[in-house]
C-alpha cells in the first residue's frame, strides 16, 4: 500500500498534570517523527491552566500540533472525546502522555483500514520500568501498568477491545455511536479505567460485522512511573479495575463486559500460579502470590461495584 492511500490520521493526546510533561513532550515528537506523516496531533489538556500555558508555548511553532483545553468533563473520557470533535482525519489514534510510539505507528495500524470492515486496530504496548521489572511482578497483569500482558494473542486477529494507550479507530466510529462514556475511565491519578472497552463493546453491538483487530507490530513504549511499580499500586489498580467492570457490566451487560475475562481466568490465570510455584528460586512464588491477590483484589472491586450501584437504584 502507498503512502498516499493510507487514511488521513490525527492523534489525540490527553495530558492532566506538569508531571509528565517530559514524557508529553516525548509523545508527541515520537508522532511527529513518524516514518509517515500523520495529518496533525492534538493534545487535549485536562483541567490544568498551568500546563496548558506551558503546552501552547511550547508547541506554537509545530503547524501539526493543537493545544486544547478539554470541553468536556473532567477526565480521560472527556479529554478524549473533545479531541474526536476537533479531528479533522478519517483515522483518529490515542497515544498516552507517557507513551512513545514507534517510527512505524501510524502506517502499521492505517495499512488495516484498506478493508471497510475494519473500524479499529489495536496495538503492543511495552512497559519501561523505572529499573529492573519488580521481581513479583506477573507479566499476566502488565495491564495494571497499561500494558500487554501474557494472555492477549500475539498475531493479528480480532478482539473485544483495546489498550488504551495504543488504539485507533475510524472516524466514523464516532458519529455512530458517539464517544467515550462519561462516568467511566481515569480522572487524574484514580486508577480506574474501562473506557474504551465500554465503547468497544458498544461498537460491535451497533455494528456487528464490525472488525477490531490487534496488530501486535503496532507498537508503543508506555513508561512506568516508580508510584506504579509498587504492590500498593498494583492492588488498588486491580480493585479500581473490578470497580469499572462493574460499571460496564451495568451498561452492556455482563455477557459481553466479562467475556474475555472469563477465559483470562480460567486459562491464563490458572497456568502462571502453577508456572510460578515451579519455578521458587527465581520470584515464582512472588509472582503466583501476586496473581492470587490481584485477582482476590479485582473481584473484591467487582463486587463493590455492583453493590454500589444497587444502592445508588434503591436511593434513586
Amino acid at each position: 500500500m502507498t503512502v498516499s492511500t493510507l487514511v488521513s490520521c490525527s492523534v489525540v493526546i490527553c495530558a492532566y498534570t506538569t508531571e509528565r510533561w517530559t514524557d508529553l513532550c516525548a509523545a508527541v515528537d515520537s508522532v511527529l517523527t513518524q516514518n509517515v506523516p500523520v495529518l496533525e496531533v492534538l493534545v487535549v489538556i485536562d483541567h490544568s491552566e498551568e500546563l496548558f500555558s506551558r503546552a501552547e508555548r511550547h508547541f506554537a511553532e509545530q503547524t501539526r500540533v493543537t493545544v486544547l483545553h478539554n470541553s468536556g468533563s473532567k477526565g480521560l473520557s472527556g479529554a478524549r472525546n473533545t479531541g474526536v470533535h476537533a479531528a479533522r482525519g478519517d483515522m483518529i489514534a490515542f497515544l498516552d502522555d507517557d507513551a512513545r510510539a514507534e517510527p512505524d505507528w501510524y502506517r502499521v495500524s492505517a495499512a488495516h483500514y484498506s478493508d471497510p470492515d475494519v473500524l479499529g486496530v489495536g496495538g503492543f504496548a511495552s512497559p519501561v520500568w523505572p529499573a529492573d521489572r519488580p521481581v513479583w511482578m506477573p507479566a499476566e497483569f502488565d495491564w495494571v501498568v497499561g500494558c500487554s500482558y501474557v494472555g492477549q494473542p500475539t498475531r493479528i486477529e480480532p478482539v473485544r477491545n483495546f489498550i488504551g494507550c495504543n488504539m485507533s479507530l475510524r472516524r466514523t466510529v464516532f458519529d455512530a455511536v458517539d464517544g467515550f462514556s462519561d462516568g467511566i475511565g481515569r480522572v487524574g491519578k484514580t486508577p480506574v479505567g474501562c473506557e474504551e472497552t465500554e465503547l468497544c463493546i458498544r461498537i460491535r453491538a451497533h455494528q456487528p460485522s464490525a472488525q477490531l483487530l490487534f496488530d501486535p507490530a503496532m507498537r508503543v513504549e508506555h513508561r512506568v512511573s516508580d508510584d506504579r511499580a509498587t504492590f500498593r499500586y498494583f492492588l488498588s489498580r486491580c480493585f479500581h479495575e473490578g470497580v469499572s467492570k462493574a460499571l460496564v457490566s451495568d451498561l452492556v451487560g455482563a455477557g459481553d463486559a466479562l467475556s474475555s475475562e472469563r477465559a483470562y481466568t480460567a486459562r491464563v490465570l490458572p497456568r502462571a500460579v502453577v508456572t510460578g510455584i515451579a519455578s521458587p528460586r527465581h520470584g515464582g512464588l512472588a509472582r503466583a502470590g501476586a496473581v492470587i491477590a490481584g485477582l482476590a483484589a479485582t473481584t473484591a472491586g467487582y463486587v463493590r461495584g455492583l453493590v454500589g450501584l444497587r444502592s445508588k437504584r434503591v436511593t434513586a
